[in-house]
Order: structure tokens, then C-alpha cells, then sequence
């Protein structure tokens, strides 16, 4: 698997490379986010696999990583080719670009 700092995964979605996957629960969305995410909680990933594109490069975050990690696993195992995980996740990307990230 493939893992991704916060400035590298900012600047492949700046230019449209890749979509970014936030598999965190919803009350973590509320409180922090990043602005054009998808956001499908990791339990829902195998029931809702089909919103994801296959053609397309998918960044997953979590919050620290380790939820993204598992996520990457699953769907390299589905048959996803491009994935990434981000390293350190929100909590990472926060520290690096607290601009970035919508925290309420």
C-alpha cells in the first residue's frame, strides 16, 4: 500500500489526481474536515463499495491512520489498483495545513 503525506495529498487533489476518501464516523466529520472529501465510515465500506471509483486514484484518511490502513487493504483486495493511505491522517494534515482542515 501506498502512503501519502498531507502536502503530497494536498497537491494531487489540487490538481484533480485523485479524491480523497474520509472513512471516519460522522460525529468525527462534524468536527473536523477536509473540504471535498467522501465520506463513507469504514464499517459502510463493503456495503457501499459501489460509490467508489475504480478508475480513479482514492487517498483514505482517517484520523491518525490506522482505520485508512485497514480500508486501503480492503479495497486493494476488491480489486482497487490506485490507493493511498494518508500518513498521520486529519490529525497530520491539521498540523501541517491547519488551513485546510474545517475544524467546528
Amino acid at each position: 500500500m501506498n502512503r501519502m503525506t498531507p502536502e503530497e495529498a494536498a497537491a494531487k487533489l489540487a490538481a484533480g489526481e485523485a479524491k480523497l476518501l474520509d472513512v471516519r464516523e460522522p460525529d468525527e466529520i462534524t468536527s473536523a474536515s477536509i473540504e471535498g472529501a467522501q465520506c463513507i465510515p469504514m464499517g459502510e465500506i463493503p456495503d457501499r463499495i459501489d460509490e467508489l471509483d475504480r478508475d480513479q486514484p482514492l487517498i483514505i484518511m482517517c484520523h491518525l491512520g490506522g482505520r485508512s490502513a485497514k480500508v486501503c487493504e480492503y479495497l486493494l483486495s476488491q480489486g482497487f489498483t490506485d490507493i493511498s493511505n494518508l500518513s498521520g491522517g486529519i490529525t497530520a494534515w491539521a498540523e501541517t495545513d491547519p488551513d485546510a482542515v474545517n475544524i467546528r
